[in-house]
């Protein structure tokens, strides 16, 4: 049976989805432009923003046609799993969010002042954000209980994501120079000591 298609787990999964829409709507999109201050230095998006937007809605898409078909199906108490990893994402992601504060944009950019952030989660990785997003796509392909909507959204996310954060990292290294060189030699890109 689909629970995330029914009853109580219907409920659960459609207010899943509510937060995390509401939390990039706030977080992602609304916070850093009200803290904006200072001029933007460089603007080097490179079309990441579009292909994120493109393959978050296609592989969301087919993620619900794999849950919906059953394909590659998986027990009913993975939904609770798939549900729990979906706050935990946009939990990680929030906070990865606050610390870096006005430097959080939607497009990759520089601004006048800008500087390596090694608070919190940045202290181990350089993208904690995109791990956010990371366990959420974990977390709806195991809701809609389908190992094929997990291996969808991991494939749209190494595409998509992985772009950006290459983008991001040379955009990152040209303006802020040895500063930048030295921190991602320390850190991890996704996960700590691992990725």
């Amino acid at each position: 049976m689909l629970v995330f298609a029914s009853g109580l787990g219907l409920v659960l999964f459609d207010f899943a989805i509510f937060v995390w829409i509401a939390s990039e709507i706030f977080g992602a999109a609304l916070v850093p432009r009200l803290r904006r201050h200072g001029a933007t230095r460089v603007r080097r998006d490179r079309g990441s923003r579009v292909l994120i937007t493109a393959t978050v809605f296609f592989s969301i898409v087919i993620a619900f046609y794999f849950g919906y078909g059953s394909i590659g199906a998986l027990p009913e108490w993975i939904f609770s799993i798939g549900i729990f990893l979906m706050f935990l994402g946009v939990l990680v992601r929030q906070y990865a969010i606050a610390i870096l504060g006005r430097f959080s944009s939607l497009t990759v950019q520089i601004a006048e002042d800008h500087m390596v952030v090694e608070k919190g989660a940045y202290r181990l990785i350089r993208h904690p954000s995109y791990t956010g997003i990371l366990i959420t796509f974990i977390g709806l392909g195991l809701a809609v209980q389908s190992w094929g909507a997990v291996l969808v959204l991991l494939l749209f996310f190494g595409i998509s994501f992985g772009y950006r954060m290459r983008v991001e990292e040379r955009t990152l290294l040209s303006g802020l120079g040895r500063d930048y060189a030295s921190y991602m030699k320390r850190t991890k890109r996704l996960i700590p000591f691992l990725i």
